[in-house]
C-alpha cells in the first residue's frame, strides 16, 4: 500500500464548557485544548485512537501546516497507508493542559485578570492533563477508543487513561516511558527548572512583556537533551570531532561539534517554547505515580484494556526495567500485555527515530483486532413472544437490521432480521416463533475479527451476536465494523 501524508492540516481549539477541577482541588476556568485530527471518524465511532505527545511536544503530530514546509512530529507513522492508517483510524492528537501550543497554559490570559496566567495557573497533574482529554473525547462523540498511543512523557498519559478511564479504552500502547517517576528523573528535572528559575529575566514568571529567560530555557533544553541521548549515539554522531577547526583554541569557546550541536538545539528550543510551560510540564512529571501505598500492582488494578509496552534498550533516561516494572504489575493483574524491547543506539530519542522498528511492532499489535475491540455493546434485544408488528417497530425504532432474542437470563436463544419480517408479512405469519432463527451463528469476544468475518462470508450473513462462555450476549459485530478494521474506512 502507497505510505502518503495526510496533506495540510489545521489546528482547532475546543472550549470546555465547564471549569476543570484539578487535582490539587483548584478549578480551572475557561480550559481549551489545542487539537488536529486525521482520517476519518467512522458511523459508529469506534476506529479512533489517541496519540499522547512527550514533554515538548505539540498536536502537530502529522501532515503539514499551510505555509510550512516542516511535517508534524510522527508523521513517519501516521498517514494513509502508514502504521497509524488514516484511511483506517481517526487519529487525534491535542497540546497538554499546561502546554504553549494553544491549550491553557502559563502563557494564556487568566480570564479574571485579562494579563497571562505565569505562575498564577494552578500547578497540574499528568491526570489532569487526561482529564482535558476525556473532555474533548467526549466532545467528539468517542465512547471508546481504540486505542491510546504515547512515547516518553506520553506513555505516562496513556498509563493514566487506562486506570482512569478503563472503560474507554481497548487497546494501550506504552513506548519508552514508566508508571512513576525516578529519583534520577525528577532531579534532572529539577536541575533544568534551577537554569531557568535562576535566569534574571524569568522574573518570578512574569516576563511576558519583557525579555524571556531564554538563557535559563536554552540551558535547561541541553541538560534534558543530553538524557535523550545515549553514549553510543553521541559517539556515532560526534565523536570527538571539532566544529569547524583543525586544532584547539585553549579557551571557554566551544571546540567540539557536541557543544556545537547543544548549544544549537538550546537556543532553537527558546524560539519554540515557553519557559513557565517547561517548568509546569517538567513538575508535573515529577508528581506522575500510578503505585496505591508504594504498589505498582494496586494502582493497576483497574486497566482493562490490552497493552503493548516498548522500552529502548539503549534508555537511560526511561530505562527498561521501568517497562519491565509495568509489565509485571499487568501481569500480576492477569491484564493483556506484550513486552517488547527494541534494540537501538539513538537512546531514549529511538521512539521518534526508529519508525520502522516501531511501525512493525505496533502495526502488528493494531492490526491483531478481536471482536471484544470492534463489536457493539449497547445492543437492543427483545423477549420471546412479541407480535410480528411488535418486533418490527422495535427495529425501525432503533434503526437495525438484526434482532437478538433473549431469556430472562439473557441467554441468546434466536434472532430476528428485517429479512425475517419481510417475509413473515409477505406468508401472514403472525408468531416469532415461525420465523426466528435458532440455529444462530454467533461469535466470541477474544476472536479474531478474521475469523469472525469468514462466518460471516461462509453463511452469507452480515451480522454476528456476541456471546459469552454461558451463551449470554455480550454484542453483536457486523460486516461494516469489520470492513473497516480489516479493509478501510469506506
Amino acid at each position: 500500500m502507497k505510505k502518503e501524508s495526510v496533506g495540510i492540516v489545521e489546528t482547532k481549539v475546543f472550549n470546555l464548557p465547564d471549569e476543570l477541577l484539578l487535582d490539587s482541588g483548584t478549578k480551572l476556568k475557561e480550559v481549551k485544548v489545542a487539537y488536529e485530527t486525521y482520517g476519518k471518524l467512522n458511523s459508529e465511532k469506534s476506529n479512533a485512537i489517541l496519540i499522547c505527545h512527550a514533554l515538548t511536544g505539540d498536536s502537530h503530530a502529522a501532515g503539514l501546516h499551510s505555509g510550512e514546509s516542516k511535517a508534524g512530529w510522527w508523521d513517519s507513522l501516521i498517514g494513509p497507508g502508514k502504521t497509524i492508517d488514516t484511511n483506517r483510524y481517526f487519529v487525534v492528537c491535542s497540546n497538554v493542559l499546561g502546554g504553549c501550543k494553544g491549550s491553557t497554559g502559563p502563557s494564556c490570559i487568566n480570564p479574571e485578570t485579562g494579563k497571562e496566567y505565569g505562575t498564577s495557573l494552578p500547578f497540574i497533574t499528568i491526570k489532569d492533563m487526561v482529564k482535558a482529554q476525556k473532555e474533548l473525547v467526549d466532545y467528539l462523540g468517542i465512547k471508546k477508543l481504540f486505542a491510546v498511543i504515547g512515547g516518553s512523557m506520553g506513555g505516562t498519559q496513556v498509563l493514566q487513561w487506562s486506570v482512569t478511564y478503563p472503560d474507554s479504552l481497548s487497546k494501550a500502547i506504552v513506548i519508552a516511558s514508566t508508571a512513576r517517576s525516578s529519583p534520577q528523573q525528577i532531579a534532572f528535572s529539577e536541575v533544568g527548572r534551577m537554569a531557568i528559575l535562576s535566569d534574571p529575566d524569568w522574573n518570578n514568571g512574569n516576563y511576558y512583556s519583557g525579555s524571556p529567560p531564554i538563557h535559563g530555557l536554552a540551558l535547561a533544553r541541553m541538560i534534558g537533551h543530553i538524557t535523550y541521548l545515549s553514549d553510543a549515539a553521541m559517539h556515532h554522531k560526534f565523536g570527538r570531532r571539532l566544529q569547524d577547526k583543525q586544532n584547539l583554541d585553549y579557551n571557554l569557546d566551544f571546540d567540539f561539534q557536541v557543544e556545537s550541536y547543544l548549544h544549537y538545539q538550546g537556543q532553537s528550543f527558546t524560539k519554540r517554547f515557553d519557559a513557565n510551560s517547561y517548568l509546569y510540564i517538567t513538575k508535573a512529571l515529577d508528581y506522575f505515580d500510578l503505585a496505591v501505598n508504594g504498589s505498582l500492582i494496586e494502582g493497576m488494578k483497574n486497566a482493562s484494556a490490552k497493552f503493548l509496552i516498548v522500552a529502548v534498550s539503549s534508555d537511560w533516561l526511561y530505562p527498561p526495567y521501568q517497562s519491565r516494572e509495568v509489565v509485571s504489575a499487568l501481569s500480576a493483574n492477569e491484564i493483556d500485555v506484550t513486552y517488547r524491547e527494541i534494540e537501538s543506539s539513538y537512546g531514549h530519542d529511538a521512539f521518534l527515530l526508529e519508525s520502522g522498528q516501531l511501525g512493525y511492532i505496533i502495526g502488528n499489535f493494531l492490526s491483531h483486532t478481536l471482536v471484544s475491540d470492534v463489536m457493539k455493546k449497547e445492543i437492543k434485544t427483545i423477549k420471546n413472544g412479541l407480535s410480528i408488528e411488535e418486533t418490527a417497530q422495535v427495529m425501525f425504532e432503533n434503526g437495525i437490521t438484526h434482532l437478538p432474542v433473549v431469556d430472562d437470563e439473557n441467554e441468546l436463544i434466536g434472532i430476528i432480521t428485517s429479512w425475517d419480517i419481510s417475509k413473515a408479512v409477505a406468508l401472514k405469519c403472525s408468531s416469532l416463533e415461525k420465523i426466528m432463527v435458532r440455529d444462530v451463528i454467533t461469535a466470541k469476544g477474544d476472536e479474531d475479527i478474521e475469523s469472525a468475518a469468514k462466518k460471516m462470508e461462509q453463511n452469507f450473513i452480515s451480522a454476528l451476536p456476541v456471546v459469552d462462555e454461558n451463551n449470554r450476549i455480550t454484542g453483536i459485530i457486523g460486516s461494516d465494523e469489520i470492513n473497516r478494521m480489516i479493509g478501510g474506512c469506506q
